[in-house]
């Protein structure tokens, strides 16, 4: 199992209300998986739970069999993130940044050098990868947030609304680069508004609503249903109109 997740809740503080509880999610070699809801409903929460970033009350996270909370390093080599907004070094440029992270996780010269170059052919930054991030677009943002985030070949690969204001190749290359990471026996878990790209390319999805894991969806089965994901996920999360 790459990733566990066993009765997660976090609160915000002592007196509130859990804002997620009850969270059991995993994710198994060869596997893209998707979390969907609202917004407000817990994902990014529960991603950034998962990433270390948020403290959790209970339940317990397991990433490639070590504890986040007894061996937070050792989990964390495990695992690369890219959250819904970018933390990028602007003033570096795309190959410095890249490099930097690879430093952080100590990856030697010969397999960087080897992964920046899958990267750039199927990325496709060419020669803007030498110029400083500032200058880039939203989309090479998303690229190079990835790069950096994949430069280790992390068995987990933890995205929060990957697609969000991306162009259709782009994303379409995002989704391609999915596929090719669960294929070489790693994980991928995102979060996502975008049903429609759950249902073409995840093997699972988890429905989070009000803080509470609602739905676990076998996609593959659900397709032989021929429902659509985006009209079932609504019927079963409804929400009064608010004029």
């Amino acid at each position: 199992m790459i990733l566990e997740v066993k009765d997660l809740a976090k609160k915000y503080s002592k007196t509130a209300n859990y804002t997620i509880e009850d969270i059991n999610i995993n994710v198994k070699e060869g596997e893209i998986v998707g979390v969907v809801g609202h917004n407000g409903a817990g994902k990014s929460t529960t991603i950034k739970a998962i990433c270390g970033m948020h403290p959790y009350d209970k339940g317990t996270i397991q990433i490639c069999n070590f504890d986040l909370k007894k061996e937070p390093l050792k989990a964390k080599m495990n695992f690369g993130y890219v959250p819904d907004e970018f933390s990028l070094y602007e003033k570096m440029t795309g190959t410095e940044f890249i490099n930097f992270m690879a430093d952080i996780y100590k990856v030697d010269t010969a397999s960087r050098t080897k992964r920046i170059e899958l990267f750039q052919k199927l990325f496709q930054l060419g020669p803007s990868i030498d110029k400083t991030i500032r200058t880039y677009s939203h989309g090479m943002k998303q690229k190079i947030s990835i790069m950096a985030a994949l430069i280790h070949n992390p068995r987990l690969f933890i995205l929060d609304e990957p697609m969000v204001g991306l162009d259709p190749y782009t994303s379409n290359q995002v989704k391609e680069f999915f596929q090719i990471h669960a294929a070489n026996g790693n994980g991928v878990l995102f979060s996502s508004h975008n049903l429609d790209v759950v249902q073409k390319i995840c093997n699972r999805c988890y429905i989070i609503d009000q803080g509470k894991l609602i739905k676990e969806i076998n996609i593959e089965e659900f397709n032989k249903t021929n429902q659509d994901l985006e009209a079932y996920f609504l019927s079963i999360t409804k929400r009064e109109a608010k004029i």
